[in-house]
C-alpha cells in the first residue's frame, strides 16, 4: 500500500485496525503461563530464560535530596532491531511503516517501524512467523543504502540497560508490501508525529536519526552558545560528577514495594511510579497468536518538554545530563523537563523548569501531544511532549544543564548511548518544526 497524504493513510489504518482481533485481559503474576517467579530471590523470568525478566535494583548516587533507593526494573540483555526502510517514488522519500498491536498500547494498534523486533523474535525462539523485512538491515542488498545505524537506550527509569539497534536504510529494489504495511510520504509522516498515540515509541526514536532529504534548503548557520569541545567537557564532567552505582538485589528483598497477592501485582507502598502486572494476549497478527508476560504499569501522565530558544541567530535546546538508575552509560542527555509530576512527594522540590513549561501560554507552546511508550513491556505508558518557546528563560542554566543547537543535539543523537529516548522523541518533533530543522 502506498498512501499519498493523510486521509488516504488514516483510511488504511483505520481498516487494519478492523482486520484484526485482539485481546488482552489482565492476569496475576502468578498465572502467566511460561513465566515463573524464582524461589528465594523473588525475580520473575520466562522458564526457557529468554526474552525479559523482572529484578530488582538497587541504585546510589552522591546526591543529598535522593540518595538511594531500590525498585524493580526490566532486565532484557538481548539487542532488538528497530528499522525502517526508505524508498523513493516521484523523488519523494516514503516510509515503510507498520500497523502493528502492542498489548500495551493505549490504543491498541500504532505506527510501527518497518522492523520492530527483539533478538528472541527475529531468531524464532518463539517458534512463531518470520519478521518481514529484516534481511534489509542484517544483510541489506545490492540496492540498499545504510543511512543510520546506532546502538540506542531505551528508558533508563524502567530498563536495565537495555539498548536496541536503530537503523535507517534506502533501497531501490522492489519490495513486496505486506497488507500491514504502508509507505507513507515523508511529509505525511511530519504530521503524523502530532497526533495523539499514534505513532509509537520505536518509530520515534529511529526516526530522530533520518537523515534530511538531499537538496532541502538550509538556514543560515548562526553560532552556537558552546562549542562542541565545551559540550564535550561538559558532558564528560557530568558522567564523572554522578558517579552513581548499582547493583541488582533479590525483587522480594526491594524496599518501599510489596506483591499485593489478592490482585497478582506488585506496587509501590504509597501508590507511586508504576505497578508490575500480567496480562494474557491473543492476537491474530503477530507472529505468535497468543502469549502471556509480565508488563509495567506506570501510574500517571509524565511530562517531556524541551524548552526552545534562538541564540545568536541559531535555534538552540535546553538539555540536561540526566543519570537515571538503568541507563547503559551512566548519564545521557535529556530534554528540559523529564518527570512524571504525580509521583513528587508532598514537599519535594520541583524540578528546574517545569513550573514554567506547564505554565507557558499558548502561544509559547510550539509543540503538545500525548505520545505513548513502548507497548511490548509498558502497559498504557503515555507522556506528554511539549515543546515551548524559552525566550524569557536566561542564558544562565544550573550545572547540569546546557544550551544545544538543534544540529549539535542531532548529531549527537547519532551515536548510541548520548541523547536519551525521550529526548530522541522530541527530537523527531523538533525537526518538523518551522525554524528548527537540523541541516546537518
Amino acid at each position: 500500500m502506498l498512501v499519498e497524504d493523510a486521509a488516504g493513510f488514516h483510511a488504511w489504518f483505520a481498516e487494519r485496525g478492523a482486520a484484526h482481533r485482539y485481546r488482552i485481559a489482565p492476569a496475576p503474576l502468578h498465572a502467566l503461563d511460561g513465566w515463573e517467579t524464582e524461589p528465594g530471590t523473588g525475580r520473575i523470568r520466562h522458564r526457557s530464560g529468554r526474552f525479559f525478566s523482572i529484578e530488582g535494583l538497587r541504585f546510589q548516587r552522591p546526591d543529598p535530596a535522593v540518595p538511594a533507593w531500590t525498585q524493580p526494573i526490566i532486565q532484557q540483555p538481548e539487542t532488538g532491531i528497530l528499522g525502517v526502510l526508505v524508498k523513493r517514488f516521484g523523488g519523494v522519500q516514503h516510509l515503510l511503516m507498520q500497523a502493528k498491536m502492542e498489548p500495551g498500547n493505549i490504543n491498541t494498534l500504532q505506527l510501527s517501524p518497518t522492523v520492530q523486533a527483539t533478538f528472541s523474535n527475529y531468531t524464532r525462539v518463539h517458534r512463531g512467523a518470520a519478521v518481514r523485512y529484516v534481511d534489509h538491515f542484517l544483510t541489506p542488498g545490492a540496492g540498499d543504502r545504510v543511512h543510520y545505524d546506532a546502538l540506542q537506550s531505551e528508558q533508563g527509569s524502567w530498563f536495565l540497560g537495555k539498548r536496541n539497534r536503530n537503523i535507517v536504510v534506502e533501497t531501490t529494489g522492489d519490495v513486496p508490501v505486506h497488507e500491514d504495511f504502508c509507505w507513507v510520504p515523508r511529509p505525511v509522516m511530519a504530521g503524523l508525529l502530532r497526533v495523539d498515540n499514534l505513532v509509537n515509541m520505536d518509530s520515534r526514536t529511529v526516526l530522530a536519526g533520518l537523515p534530511d532529504e538531499p537538496g532541502a534548503p538550509e538556514r543560515p548557520a548562526g553560532r552556537p552558545l558552546h562549542d562542541t569541545a565545551a559540550l564535550l567537557h561538559w558532558f564528560t564532567g557530568a558522567k564523572v560528577r554522578h558517579r552513581p552505582e548499582r547493583r541488582l538485589v533479590p525483587l522480594g528483598e526491594v524496599g518501599g514495594w510489596h506483591r499485593d497477592e489478592e490482585r497478582g501485582e506488585i506496587v509501590h507502598d504509597a501508590g507511586r511510579y508504576f505497578r508490575i502486572i500480567g496480562v494474557d494476549v491473543e492476537a491474530d497478527s503477530r507472529e505468535v497468536a497468543s502469549w502471556s508476560q509480565p508488563m509495567l504499569a506506570p501510574v500517571g501522565r509524565g511530562v517531556i518538554a524541551f524548552v526552545s530558544k534562538e541564540i545568536q541567530g541559531e535555534r538552540h535546546l535546553l538539555v540536561q545530563a540526566r543519570a537515571e538508575a538503568g541507563t547503559f552509560d551512566t548519564v545521557e542527555l535529556g530534554p528540559t523537563v523529564q518527570c512524571n509530576p504525580g509521583n513528587l512527594a508532598e514537599g519535594a522540590p520541583r524540578p528546574p523548569y517545569l513550573d514554567a513549561v506547564l505554565a507557558a501560554p499558548p502561544e509559547q507552546v510550539l509543540f503538545d501531544t500525548i505520545h505513548s511508550e513502548e507497548g511490548g513491556r509498558f502497559y498504557h505508558a503515555e507522556n506528554r511532549y511539549l515543546v515551548v518557546d524559552g525566550t524569557h528563560i536566561p542564558l544562565e542554566v544550573p550545572e547540569d544543564y546546557r544550551w544545544m543547537t538543534v544540529r549539535q543535539l542531532t548529531r549527537a543523537g547519532l551515536v548510541g548511548n548520548i541523547v536519551d529516548v525521550e529526548a530522541r522523541t522530541l527530537l523527531a518533533c523538533v525537526r518538523t518544526l518551522p525554524g528548527h530543522g537540523a541541516g546537518r
